[in-house]
């Protein structure tokens, strides 16, 4: 299958689990995002637009492995559609860097997470829909647990020496550090 067809193919695979009730923020939007920060710096592969759509495929607010079981689930897809192995890991490898619990290993997989993160350095509206959609989605956790979750997460974004470690991304540090700071102020 050529790449325009693979990638339209899997945009029409991934759209209905974008869709699903419960995702306030891990929804088609995001996935459009993302595909408008890559492709408007000028790097959107073949490869990073799969895995993008790939990414939050699997999108459970209870699980600890989404990342993962995305990973798996789009790998198995992929498959169906005569994907190469080699391709196939290495959308599987950006996917699982979607995870933020390690540095990126290549630059693709950078420009990947600095896309995903994108929304930590829009503006403060746009980053105060974000946070509240993420607290709809997280619904189901107690206030006084969620507050210390999230302050959790957040902090963590802000202890990191950068944020954003690609040149083309760079540009989103001190607006996403002071969206976080605010954030954090309000929890």
């Amino acid at each position: 299958m050529n790449p325009d067809a693979l990638l339209s193919a899997a945009e029409a695979y991934a759209r209905p689990f974008y869709a699903e009730a419960h995702r306030a923020y891990h929804n088609t939007a995001h996935v459009q995002a993302m595909l408008d920060a890559l492709g408007s710096r000028g790097v959107l592969s073949p490869a990073l637009a799969l895995a993008v759509w790939g990414h939050d495929l699997i999108y459970d607010p209870r699980a600890g492995d989404n990342e993962a079981r995305s990973a798996q689930v789009f790998g198995a897809w992929l498959a169906t559609q005569g994907a190469v192995p080699a391709h196939m890991a290495q959308i599987r490898a950006l996917i699982l860097a979607t995870q933020h619990t390690a540095a990126p290993a290549t630059r693709e997989e950078a420009l990947l997470v600095d896309a995903d993160l994108g929304i930590l350095g829009a503006s403060p509206a746009d980053f105060a829909a974000y946070d509240a959609a993420i607290r709809q989605e997280y619904r189901h956790v107690p206030g006084p647990l969620y507050r210390i979750g999230r302050r959790k997460v957040l902090q963590g974004f802000l202890k990191r020496g950068r944020i954003y470690t690609t040149p083309e991304f760079a540009e989103l540090e001190a607006q996403a550090r002071a969206n976080l700071a605010v954030a954090l102020s309000k929890l």
